[in-house]
């Protein structure tokens, strides 16, 4: 127990004051005289002892009453742990703050931050002198004291969200490892440690199962007061975009394309929005291409899609916006990024009649009426195995096997070293599959596995292709139509056996009794891709030996979809990503004989930086990703030379307000103490509490009270006249 000011419990002296009282004015028997003096004497004798006790219960009541009173003013406080402090005592205080962009909600014309901001300039003017201050944030940089107070503030107001931090229990693992030191620059830190939270106690910034270090580490320190400051607002108001979803990042010429994305609500109420696209022109303005109004109900996300013309070669940047305002503005607006490329050519190898054997893959690819307008994404050349050693594959971005079966070692080399340097290769097995000589080890370099010796057979048509459940990116527009794609009426006839798959080797798509149909393999810089039954068929093909009817079929759009989607995906794998969440590195592969040497990489900052080249991975890559927008890479002139670009978001989570419920929190500190305020007057009371205990000054007087009032009531009883 401590006392604020000790000095008065020398008033506690006061106490004898009613006993000299009560030695003045204490009452004498009176003298009876009855016949009876007996009788009346041992009334007396009753009289005189129960008037002592009456008297010595007042006499009590009047001594305690003034007791507590002289200890009720100076307030006397208890603390169940730690040491007692003292209020004026200097401390080691740590102020962390949750910067994520969360903390941008706007309330009352002023975000979270500055109201936490606000909240933390008046404390640090409340801490004792000599106290040390550390101001940290969510921001990946080493925590230190500040040089004083002054300091401080300064690095407060220059605090700012960020969309690429740490979690916030990391970031008070650093401030517990701050306040671990025993001292700094020399001089010994406080013996009193505090820890001060601003946060708006959402979910996403608690996580009880990665908390275990920080209860740890918390656990160790004595002296320790955590003090949660929530500046959050009970119930939100947001509406927001979800991520923007690009079914190609790499486009084909004048051929429409599509993006879309999710509204979403955290209101009580339905609402009707409106959501924008924007490109920007060669002269940088953002331009629009279209607007929808949606209906947005509460606890639901509403689909919002949009076709767009066809564009020019070269790379194009835009965004999607939502047009009203709300609490939270990073959520409002979503960057992306696509480039038009001139028609990926694909290199067709197959058995002669070459032209005959590759027809359903060429009009799959690149159907006739899109080849007389332009707007086919692959220029498909057709070649037989004999001439594909001599063909020049430096443009080719595919090559496609059609069936092989007996072909020379020197092709498989050739496939391999293209793959090697970022080429993808499309291999299809059917009738002339010859499991000699694919098992040998040059082909298997490209292959899934080792083939069966025998194809399965499943002549009754019940077996076909599913690509149900499969996130891959060769498969991944079928999930959207789950359930109405009609492989059903595509049936598999035979296929391929892989006992035993090679390392690395993922599957695509499977059968409909889960036997691998289409799978990939990482090859160097590029990929393989093989799919156990053919896309082809010869002169020797009849009803009685056909393999599938993938490419024949009454409703074949699957299967042209397919062969887009898997040859799109292969011709794409050396060409990067141009669409990024905050925080990733950026990576954009480039052509092996690229005569630049140095870059200017565009942040949406305005800033300018000097990007080289990785020599190992040829490509530029950009680490620090930590602004939302779209960045731009230029090299040469502006007529021929390089102008590429890529977009950075913010991951969905990053704007959802959901509130953390308080009583978890003791499961995030542990067995360290922490008390939540939300505003300075229930910080001052916890702060006060935390450092001297909790005063009984208020119990005090309501005791004092209530013995005034029995000193009252016997008083007057006892000093009646009867």
């Amino acid at each position: 127990m401590d006392f604020v000011t000790p000095a008065l419990l020398a008033g506690a002296g006061l106490a004898t004051i009613p006993v000299v009282l009560h030695l003045v004015m204490r009452q004498q028997p009176r003298h009876l005289e009855f016949p009876a003096l007996r009788f009346v004497q041992m009334r007396q004798d009753t009289n005189r002892r129960k008037l002592k006790l009456r008297h010595l219960l007042l006499l009590a009541l009047r001594m305690a009453a003034i007791a507590l009173l002289a200890a009720a003013l100076a307030r006397p406080s208890i603390k169940t742990t730690g040491v007692i402090g003292n209020q004026e005592a200097p401390v080691a205080a740590a102020l962390v703050f949750d910067t994520s962009p969360r903390m941008d909600y706007k309330s009352e014309n002023r975000t979270r931050l500055e109201a936490g901001r606000e909240i933390a300039g008046w404390l640090l003017k409340q801490l004792p002198e000599d106290s040390r201050v550390a101001v940290l944030d969510s921001k990946r940089a080493l925590p230190v004291f500040q040089v004083d107070q002054g300091a401080a503030q300064e690095r407060l107001a220059r605090m700012e969200t960020t969309p690429v931090g740490r979690p916030l229990w990391e970031v008070l693992e650093s401030a517990a490892e701050l306040l671990e030191q025993g001292e700094i620059g020399g001089e010994p830190l406080p013996k009193r440690k505090e820890i001060y939270v601003f946060t708006d106690l959402s979910q996403a910034a608690w996580d009880v199962e990665a908390s275990k270090a920080l209860r740890q580490r918390l656990a160790k320190l004595d002296s320790l007061g955590i003090y949660v400051v929530d500046v959050g607002i009970k119930e939100p108001v947001n509406f927001g975009l979800g991520e923007a979803r690009l079914p190609n990042e790499f486009l084909a010429r004048n051929r429409p394309w599509m993006i879309g994305t999710e509204v979403f609500s955290a209101e009580r109420e339905a609402k009707s929005k409106v959501v924008e696209v924007y490109l920007y022109n060669e002269q940088g303005e953002a331009e629009k291409r279209g607007h929808q109004p949606v209906e947005v109900r509460p606890g639901e996300t509403h689909s919002v899609e949009f076709s767009l013309g066809g564009l020019d070669t070269g790379a194009h940047q835009g965004y999607l916006r939502l047009i009203g305002s709300d609490g939270l503005a990073c959520d409002d607006r979503r960057y992306f990024t696509v480039e038009v490329k001139p028609p990926w050519k694909v290199l067709v190898a197959a058995a002669p009649p070459a032209e005959g054997r590759a027809v359903f893959l060429v009009e799959a690819l690149a159907p006739s009426a899109w080849r007389k307008t332009g707007q086919a994404r692959f220029d498909c050349q057709v070649v037989t195995y004999d001439k594909l050693p001599e063909t020049s594959l430096e443009d080719v971005a595919v090559v496609a096997l059609l069936d092989p079966g007996r072909v020379s070692n020197a092709v498989w080399e050739q496939m391999s070293a293209f793959a090697r340097s970022g080429g993808g290769v499309a291999i299809f097995l059917g009738a002339a599959a010859d499991p000699e000589a694919l098992n040998q080890p040059t082909p298997q370099l490209l292959l899934p596995g080792p083939l069966g010796s025998l194809p399965a057979r499943y002549p009754g048509g019940d077996l076909f292709l599913t690509t149900d459940r499969s996130q891959h990116p060769m498969v991944a527009r079928f999930l959207p139509l789950e359930g109405t794609v009609p492989w059903d009426a595509l049936p598999v006839y035979m296929y391929w056996q892989l006992p035993k798959l090679a390392q690395g080797v993922s599957q695509v798509a499977a059968y409909r009794n889960g036997k691998p149909a289409l799978l990939e393999r990482p090859v160097g810089r590029g990929r393989a891709a093989t799919m156990t039954t053919p896309v082809s068929e010869g002169p020797e093909t009849s009803e009685d030996n056909r393999w599938n009817r993938l490419a024949t079929g009454l409703d074949a759009w699957p299967f042209v979809m397919l062969m887009d989607q898997m040859f799109s995906y292969l011709a794409g794998s050396s060409e990067g990503r141009l669409n990024y969440l905050a925080g990733e590195t950026a990576v954009l592969p480039l052509t092996q004989n690229q005569p630049y040497s140095t870059y200017l990489l565009s942040t949406p900052r305005g800033d300018s930086f000097r990007q080289t080249i990785d020599d190992k991975q040829q490509a530029i890559i950009v680490p620090a990703t930590d602004r939302i927008g779209n960045y731009r890479i230029k090299a040469g002139g502006e007529a021929d030379g390089l102008n590429r670009g890529f977009s950075v978001n913010l991951p969905v989570t990053a704007s959802d307000l959901q509130r953390f419920d308080e009583a978890r929190l003791p499961d995030v500190f542990g067995q360290s103490q922490f008390r939540l305020a939300h505003n300075q007057e229930e910080i001052d009371r916890d702060v006060s509490a935390g450092r001297v205990g909790q005063e009984l000054f208020p119990l005090l007087m309501l005791l004092i009270v209530a013995i005034l009032g029995c000193e009252q009531v016997l008083a007057n009883r006892f000093y009646r006249e009867t």
